[in-house]
């Protein structure tokens, strides 16, 4: 009786656990879906996108290889950068995607902006040991990145670029 009750129990929350995720998938559509509407809206509004999609291999280059390097943060780039940790499926994410394209146009040649998608780069987001989203990343050309949490309104990123990112040394 005792191992009915608890296969039971098991089988429920095998369930749930899929449903959670067929709900995750459905509400965020594939990527592929996410690259159309990006290209719909690139179409539409006449602009191209100005943040940079990160891989774990282009981060390795473009950023940090942390794996040759476990010890010691090494910046790899030539300008500072800003990373944003998100998922399609999160809303205070798709609250700031659209800021931080503003962003990268009004810091076009001054910064980077990139974008790490957390449920396709899995490493990567495990690696930085990213738990919340969105989780932000500034990286200065020189010294020691920070790390801020949740959505933040355009002044308080501008701020922030302005004083982690372009302060003068």
């Amino acid at each position: 009786m005792k191992g009915i009750i608890v296969a039971t129990i098991l089988a429920l929350f095998l369930i749930a656990c899929q449903s959670e995720t067929k709900k995750r998938g459905a509400k965020s559509g594939r990527h592929e879906d996410s690259q159309q509407a990006e290209t719909t809206i690139t179409k539409k509004t006449g602009q191209t996108m100005k943040t940079i999609q990160l891989t774990e291999t282009d981060f390795l280059t473009k950023v940090a290889n942390y794996k040759e390097n476990p010890s010691e943060w090494k910046y790899l780039g030539d300008k500072p950068c800003l990373i944003d940790f998100y998922a399609d499926w999160c809303a205070p994410c798709k609250m700031v995607a659209p800021i931080l394209e503003e962003l990268a146009a009004e810091y076009e040649g001054k910064i980077y902006i990139y974008k790490v998608d957390t449920e396709k780069e899995l490493a990567l987001s495990s690696a930085f040991r990213i738990r919340s989203i969105p989780t932000l990343l500034f990286i200065p050309q020189n010294g020691t990145p920070q790390i801020a949490q949740g959505a933040m309104p355009k002044q308080e990123l501008k701020k922030a670029i302005d004083e982690v990112l372009l302060r003068e040394e």
